[in-house]
């Protein structure tokens, strides 16, 4: 299970952004535990609200089941303290259904999870782009 915080500029979501964790939990990739909108105002104001608040998410958010409500004030209050003044967060709390299946898998031949890493956005995209330049070079090499 993991907690991210999808930062986002102005102080509305984008409904694409919350499309795409829909598509996710249907796709049976992630289950939504809980989420909550984090909002800091360009006066630094923080306020925080549920996805079903806004109308304008409902299509996206139809099929994405209940939540139960973990993520609290103190959870919005450290995701404020990321944001730039105008900007507003998502904050996801979900499980990642893909990883479950293999944990058991690696638990029933005696192994476990020895350690995570977050790694940089930019170091991911750097990764991306050695990843498609050798994705590349293999394809020549074939060819």
């Amino acid at each position: 299970m993991e907690c991210v915080v999808l930062a986002f500029p102005g102080e509305r979501l984008k409904v694409a952004a919350v499309t795409a964790v829909g598509e996710l939990r249907r796709a049976g990739q992630v289950r939504l535990i809980d989420s909550l909108v984090v909002v800091k105002s360009v006066t630094g104001e923080v306020s925080t609200s549920e996805l079903v608040e806004y109308e304008e998410y409902d299509e996206a958010t139809v099929e994405i089941g209940p939540e139960v409500n973990l993520l609290g004030p103190e959870d919005a209050a450290e995701a404020a303290e990321t944001l730039e003044p105008g900007s507003c967060a998502l904050m996801l709390l979900v499980e990642h259904v893909w990883a479950a299946r293999a944990a058991e898998a690696m638990r029933e031949a005696g192994g476990r999870v020895a350690g995570r890493v977050g790694i940089a956005p930019d170091l991911v995209e750097e990764a991306r782009h050695a990843y498609r330049e050798a994705v590349a070079a293999a394809a020549v090499g074939r060819g």
